[in-house]
């Protein structure tokens, strides 16, 4: 199993990002994905998350600015980001659990800055 996220840079708040993860080695559309990200100094939370069946689910801080969508066709999920805050900053992780074993991306960095 492998997640190759992308997408990340340098915005102005206010702005908008997309980021894209890429799976491979999966059935993909069978699985539930989640983004995470890390900010400087602080622990790792969920940011959204996606079921096999489209349900999705997003923390408090980003509902209403952040859309999280898949594509099952190219084994794509995206994190869809609007009105970025400099809270917004930090390291972004798409992640999925695999036969009870946690897949992580390697973190596409997101930096939201005048």
């Amino acid at each position: 199993v492998q997640l190759q996220a992308s997408g990340g840079g340098l915005v102005q708040p206010g702005g908008s990002l997309r980021l894209s993860c890429a799976a491979s080695g999966i059935v993909f559309q069978h699985y539930d994905v989640d983004w995470y990200r890390q900010a400087p100094g602080r622990q790792r939370e969920i940011v959204a998350s996606i079921t096999s069946d489209f349900s999705t689910n997003y923390e408090d801080s980003v509902r209403g600015r952040f859309q999280i969508i898949r594509e099952n066709f190219g084994n794509m999920v995206y994190l869809q980001m609007s009105l970025l805050k400099p809270e917004d900053t930090a390291l972004y992780y798409c992640h999925l659990i695999h036969r009870g074993q946690d897949f992580w991306g390697q973190g596409t960095l997101v930096t939201v800055s005048s």
